[in-house]
């Protein structure tokens, strides 16, 4: 974990993501990526050099068997506020609209959902558990598919609600999340969605995982080229 709270700890200070007094609320699926970094947050509150309060934040999409009391228990042991919303979103996208593509409008709905959430909960940080493979695989899906340079940004501010987005672990390596995962036994829930492993963003993964095999150091050097703000200008601090 000391690893983790390392790359927190840079993207924090880097970029700014979180001041005194923030309110940072974290979007919990349960899967590895959101409950490593409530963990990491959790502790690196202890030794922060600025000082904030957390709030951890579920919606659940409909489906039956999403058992959410592996987070519950998680959230009391941290002793952090956890604040649960149901919805439908699960069943219109794959019921009520049949989507062929469910991941896009999945995605709408669930962050419109969120930020309402965080929003009436006094939160001014939305924190959510992308790390840096999964800002590589966004710019090689924008694109192959959209035909433009992009991917999403450490830190996004949301003026239409007041509200500022922060990926804390953009620093960070899947494997990384993986190995704190395994090494502190972080409790994880299963992904109910239909759609999990069959997306293209599994598919990009896949291919960028034999990419690597070939480039080892290619994941790296993307990254930099993320950060160099005399070529892309995506993260310019």
């Amino acid at each position: 974990m000391r690893k983790l709270l390392g790359y927190v700890k840079k993207a924090v200070l880097d970029f700014n993501m979180i001041e005194n007094g923030d309110i940072v609320g974290v979007g919990v699926s349960g899967g590895k990526d959101s409950m490593a970094l409530l963990y990491a947050l959790k502790l690196f509150q202890r030794f922060s050099p600025v000082k904030y309060d957390l709030k951890a934040f579920t919606l659940t999409l409909g489906f039956n068997d999403f058992d959410i009391s592996p987070i519950q228990n998680f959230c009391k042991e941290l002793e952090i506020p956890y604040i649960v919303q149901h919805t439908d979103i699960g069943k219109i996208v794959f019921e009520d609209r049949k989507e062929k593509s469910p991941c896009s409008l999945c995605a709408r709905m669930r962050r419109g959902k969120l930020h309402s959430l965080c929003k009436n909960h006094g939160v001014t940080k939305l924190a959510l558990g992308h790390h840096g493979d999964d800002a590589v695989e966004t710019l090689f899906l924008s694109i192959f598919y959209e035909s433009r340079i992009s991917t999403f940004l450490p830190v996004t501010y949301l003026d239409r609600i007041d509200l500022t987005m922060i990926r804390p672990l953009i620093y960070a390596k899947e494997q990384d999340i993986i190995d704190s995962v395994s090494r502190n036994d972080l409790p994880i829930v299963k992904n109910p969605c239909p759609a999990d492993g069959k997306t293209k963003r599994q598919y990009m993964k896949n291919l960028l995982d034999q990419i690597y095999k070939e480039i080892p150091n290619g994941r790296n050097h993307v990254i930099e080229a993320l950060k160099n703000k005399d070529q892309l200008h995506i993260w310019d601090r």
